[in-house]
């Protein structure tokens, strides 16, 4: 569960202790002081009343408006929208630190990361080349400039998203050739291939260019678009690289980036390619993004995750149409993505429907279906409803689908408009579901036991009295001093690696550091959280606070001895052997003893 990502403790601790939490904060955010404690507006969420604390004794930063928190790593990891790598090299670098390659001897690391910075290079050369084509003034850049007029692209628009042009195959091996770049590293980089007769020629070779940049701003390929009549493909991409992965890829993250740092982005719009992707930012819709095809990856979801939780996908019109490919929303859903699918007019994709205007395109958005919806949507698609059979197989199919639904109110909705659609009656759907469920291998589905004892009767007060001990062992309240957790028998896990850390240093007699499990626990902690919540103004301090400590100890101490009595009642009644039994016996006399002097303490 560390976030170390195998990197020497060490290296971790000065690069930490390098790059203090307030100071790297207040270069994104305003703070304000107040007591021992800097206070802000959620940069992760909008907020009018400042509820974001950074904690510089303890070198972590926790809002108790939305309840995210985290160490200077997990900030830079959040505000830069980058993984744990990118946020150690952004404060590698803003210390002045060198950055030991996990996993590999500092020879090989140094040698990969040159290899890298070379091939960024020589795709940065390369784009300002293709720009530099576009406008150059030369007969074979025409073809390029009609093109984009016809697409209706502005100038800003093309400087924006850095479009260029390939003027033909040799212009660029010879352009590069003189920067000193290796055959290798020529090769290696995408730009460049090798023919046959061991010439290098452009990759993408009389094509308009649409450079694809990362989150980084740095440009990692190119997709590349034949404007002639061609047996070649239409659209081609850079091969992958050690520089670009196009199932981790989105076209535009650069400049969705920039826009999360001036605005909370509330949604993201995904499409399919380039120019969907232009034509929608220019006509307003900003926060848009393109998966450079219909397949969905993991990598890309989980990049989606760091900018919002709502997608919509807004695919060709013939996409419902066709044998539609649902795995990639499927992923987005397993990420906890809110889906939306957004229905475009049969033929048409979103560039061809901004062309009428802004407005049309925003009233598909407004029309967007939830994935369960478009499921429904894309079967009837299939089938003519007018034709009896074709009606039977859509409900069987529609129906197989309703049953998917999380909530049996989102089931009895998805059934009326089955109903509306199909003309069967709502009693005849709900029977014909009921008895395809019970087809269903009925496997009983076992609870972990944290999530049993979370939802059981009770398991609130439970979670609140555990979370309470832990908070107070965590922040050294007076009160909590001499309390052993270790006597504690804990069901979530979570809560076990807090406890453990904690009663290993009171152990060692070292200072207790609530920054420290953010090195231990998974980055995105619900339960940490909530832990950290209650160290908020005085919930952790006076009378009341002492009070409910030990009214949480007494609980706790108590729901144990009842386990404990429940186990020995149960080994009593089935022990046969009259010796054991009355061994049992004693022992079940001492815990109604201990029960009752935990009952009567004060």
């Amino acid at each position: 569960m560390s976030t170390t990502k195998g990197f020497d403790p060490r290296f971790m601790q000065e690069l930490k202790q390098k790059n203090d939490i307030v100071e790297v904060i207040q270069s994104y955010v305003a703070l304000d002081k107040k007591g021992g404690t800097h206070w802000a507006c959620c940069p992760f969420h909008h907020e009018r009343t400042p509820s974001f604390a950074v904690n510089q004794a303890e070198q972590f930063y926790h809002c108790f408006g939305c309840g995210v928190s985290g160490d200077v790593i997990r900030f830079v990891r959040e505000i830069e929208s980058t993984d744990f790598m990118g946020a150690v090299r952004i404060l590698a670098a803003r210390a002045k630190l060198e950055v030991p390659e996990s996993n590999f001897d500092t020879e090989k690391a140094a040698q990969m990361k040159k290899k890298r910075d070379t091939m960024a290079a020589i795709m940065l050369d390369s784009a300002r080349f293709y720009l530099s084509n576009l406008y150059s003034g030369e007969p074979a850049a025409e073809i390029h400039l009609q093109y984009i007029r016809d697409r209706k692209l502005s100038p800003t628009t093309v400087k924006k998203f850095g479009l260029g042009a390939s003027l033909d195959f040799f212009g660029l091996p010879d352009y590069l050739a003189g920067k000193g770049y290796t055959k290798a590293d020529l090769i290696d980089s995408g730009a460049l291939t090798e023919s046959k007769n061991g010439r290098f020629i452009d990759s993408q070779g009389g094509r308009l260019i649409f450079p694809i940049i990362n989150a980084f701003d740095e440009v990692v390929a190119f997709g590349g678009r034949r404007l002639e009549k061609s047996d070649f493909a239409k659209y081609k991409n850079t091969k992958e690289t050690l520089l670009f992965n196009k199932s981790k890829t989105l076209y535009n993250v650069n400049l969705l980036k920039k826009l999360k740092r001036s605005q909370a982005i509330k949604d993201v719009i995904i499409v399919e390619g380039y120019m969907d992707t232009i034509s929608l930012y220019q006509a307003g819709f900003t926060n848009v993004v393109a998966s450079m095809g219909t397949s969905l990856t993991k990598d890309q979801a989980r990049a989606l995750k760091r900018y919002t939780d709502n997608v919509f996908i807004s695919y060709d019109g013939d996409f419902a149409g066709q044998k539609a490919d649902l795995r990639g929303l499927e992923i987005l859903k397993d990420e906890h993505l809110n889906i939306r699918v957004v229905p475009m007019p049969d033929g048409l994709d979103p560039d061809d429907v901004v062309k009428q205007g802004a407005a049309a395109y925003q009233k598909c958005l407004d029309e967007a279906m939830p994935l369960i919806d478009y499921k429904i949507h894309s079967v009837e698609r299939k089938y003519d409803l007018k034709k009896s059979e074709d009606k039977r197989n859509f409900v069987a199919e529609a129906l197989k689908i309703v049953g998917e639904a999380e909530s049996e109110s989102l089931k009895e909705e998805l059934l009326k408009k089955l109903r509306d659609k199909t003309g069967i009656t709502y009693h005849a759907l709900e029977r014909d579901l009921h008895n395809a469920s019970k087809g269903k291998a009925e496997t009983p589905i076992v609870k972990p036991k944290e999530n049993i004892a979370e939802t059981a009767a009770g398991g609130d007060k439970q979670s609140k009295a555990i979370r309470f001990i832990l908070a107070a062992k965590l922040f050294s309240a007076p009160y909590a001093k001499g309390y052993d957790l270790s006597d504690v028998a804990l069901q979530n896990d979570i809560h076990k690696i807090i406890a453990e850390y904690v009663v290993a240093r009171e152990r060692a007699s070292e200072r207790i550091r609530p920054s420290e499990l953010f090195e231990i626990l998974d980055e995105d902690c619900a339960e940490l959280n909530e832990i950290l919540d209650l160290n908020y103004g005085d919930k952790l301090s006076g009378e009341v606070a002492e009070r409910f400590f030990s009214d949480s100890v007494k609980a706790l101490e108590k729901e144990g001895i009842e386990k404990q009595i429940e186990r020995l009642n149960a080994e009593y009644k089935a022990e046969t052997d009259e010796e054991k039994r009355k061994q049992i016996a004693e022992k079940l006399r001492e815990c109604i003893l201990k029960r009752n002097r935990i009952q009567n303490k004060k």
